[in-house]
């Protein structure tokens, strides 16, 4: 028998997509040492093991450009639940939020820097973090020794970065010339460690510990410009932005054309409110890409919806008008909240108009999920507009009066952005545009979008039929790999990685939203289960099936420190 022709894993008679949008074949496909061996009708190979796929879609693995594993993946080598989703590469570091570098003494505020600004439990990240690091290269050393079932890609992380050289000044001023040459140097030792890019964030959502900002929300632009340089001085890496309303397209433009790297926009959402803004960004991008200056917007395909309590209410803690309730702990936060001039300057704020943010005063997207007190289950699953209207009282006040009288245990959920399916549909559709922002990892009691990919396969492929299969595909696979820079990922070929998702055309989505209790210490976390997935491989290797994550898997994914 020709060893050239036995293989570790043969498929047989799937529908192949090859990720480049090419319309799918039925074919075989040959694994051998995870790679792809061969792809063709009815190939000759014997193999281990053959699965029959009739019926069944093959795929490369989906790539997640938007996580926030960069804490949890330290203790969780499955980083649960991307790989029973189909994920078989992410992308960590996105906005900035970095755990590496950290000094011993900075830990303590860079977790509750998390705990804010990504709705990470203080608790799960004390009791969770190896701190087996201070430089991100050694934090990518670490992970290179702890080994991950899927494949990761790790930015360099502004925030961490500022906060290295400025300590706790980070958040607080501009950088002199001196510390910025400081995080260049460190930008740059990054890049030669093997960071995908520079990641950073000027949203003003995105408040850390006692509701100040991020430290690289105080960048200038002449700091922006030159770690941006950094990044790209040996001609690789992505600059990935999560930008605020006052951040100029015009100026991402000018540092994609001085640093001559691709420049990633997120969170490119659409707003119900003001439901142009989102397009003007997207208009300015492709205009960008015609004149050869490469811009990308991340947008997502699922509408940004966030469980919540007033203890934490994340959907407005980007209002000006919520910073003194920031940082209140329980009793001092309550008084805050009771208080007439507060309630009435946050009214007055989320009266007027504005380009972004996260709440934009429809309360009817608000609704009361779990209430705390016997009497008040009545309002369970209804509207906030709609129970403020029956009593006769404003929806501020409504919410604020229950939660209150609830020890702020109430539990509201909020559909914040991205609702409109016509809009998000020609977001997604766009050519410039990124399927992406699962926010893995983060913001884990709130929402979780970890399953993005399939979403877009089942429900807005196959059930609104807004893209072909064969698109969708291409969009979560060669599109990203290509824009990343990642080697022989994202196309079924042979020589290619064989990172492979086995799916039910008819069948694929997500499931409903419940909770587990896996995090260090039993904390929970929002979870949704894969529909219609037949397998996971990364590498080669099996790593979910139709029931699920396969916790005995062999970490077969690899840190990916070479970009092309």
């Amino acid at each position: 028998m020709n060893s050239h022709s036995h293989a570790d894993l043969l498929f047989r008679q799937a529908l192949v997509f090859d990720g480049t949008g090419t319309e799918p074949l039925t074919q075989d496909v040959a694994i051998r040492d995870g790679r792809i061996l061969a792809v063709g009708k009815n190939l000759s190979h014997s193999a281990d093991r053959v699965i029959d796929a009739k019926e069944l879609a093959l795929m490369p693995g989906i790539i997640d450009a938007h996580t926030h594993f960069d804490a949890q993946i330290t203790w969780d080598a499955y980083v649960r639940p991307s790989p029973a989703q189909g994920v078989t590469t992410a992308v960590i570091g996105n906005c900035g939020f970095t755990i590496a570098p950290c000094r011993p003494q900075d830990r303590e505020l860079t977790m509750r820097n998390l705990t804010q600004v990504e709705g990470m439990s203080l608790d799960v990240l004390e009791q969770g973090i190896d701190w087996g690091f201070e430089t991100f290269p050694e934090y990518l050393a670490m992970l290179k020794r702890k080994r991950c079932v899927i494949n990761i890609a790790a930015y360099i992380g502004h925030s961490s970065v500022r906060t290295w050289v400025m300590g706790e000044q980070a958040n607080k001023r501009a950088a002199t010339t001196q510390e910025i040459e400081d995080m260049a140097a460190l930008v740059r030792e990054a890049m030669a460690a093997g960071a995908v890019g520079f990641a950073s964030s000027t949203s003003p959502a995105h408040n850390g510990e006692g509701g100040l900002p991020m430290p690289s929300r105080l960048a200038s632009d002449e700091e922006m410009m030159q770690l941006t340089l950094a990044m790209g001085h040996q001609g690789k890496g992505v600059y990935m932005v999560t930008k605020g309303g006052q951040m100029p397209m015009a100026f991402l433009r000018s540092l994609s054309q001085a640093s001559g790297r691709p420049v990633m926009v997120a969170a490119l959402l659409h707003n119900g409110t003001n439901p142009q803004a989102v397009f003007n960004d997207f208009k300015a991008i492709a205009e960008a890409n015609e004149q050869g200056v490469p811009l990308i917007g991340q947008v997502s395909c699922c509408p940004l919806t966030m469980d919540f309590t007033f203890a934490s209410a994340y959907p407005v803690e980007g209002l000006a008008s919520w910073r003194p309730a920031m940082g209140l702990s329980h009793d001092s936060l309550k008084i805050c909240l009771a208080d007439k001039a507060f309630r009435q300057n946050v009214k007055n704020e989320l009266a007027q108009a504005t380009t972004f943010r996260l709440f934009n005063n429809e309360w009817d997207k608000v609704h009361v999920v779990q209430t705390a007190a016997q009497e008040h289950q009545k309002y369970e699953q209804h509207s906030v507009a709609e129970l403020a209207q029956q009593l006769g009282v404003d929806p501020l006040d409504f919410a604020l009066d229950l939660a209150l009288a609830e020890d702020l245990q109430t539990v509201f959920t909020a559909q914040l952005l991205n609702s409109d399916t016509q809009a998000v549909a020609q977001l997604l559709n766009d050519p410039h545009s990124l399927v992406t922002l699962s926010d893995a990892g983060a913001h884990l009691t709130f929402f979780n979008d970890a399953g993005f990919g399939l979403h877009l396969l089942g429900h807005w492929a196959r059930d609104m039929g807004v893209m072909s299969m064969t698109r969708a595909v291409h969009k979560l696979t060669a599109q990203p790999a290509g824009i990343l820079g990642l080697k022989d990922r994202g196309l079924l070929r042979p020589g290619y990685a064989a990172d492979l998702l086995l799916f039910d055309p008819q069948t694929v989505g997500r499931g409903p939203k419940h909770r587990v209790f896996d995090l260090p210490g039993g904390a929970a976390r929002l979870n949704t289960l894969a529909v219609g997935v037949h397998g996971v491989w990364v590498n080669g290797v099996l790593v979910a099936d139709d029931k699920g994550l396969n916790e005995q898997a062999a970490l077969a994914g690899e840190l990916l420190t070479e970009f092309v």
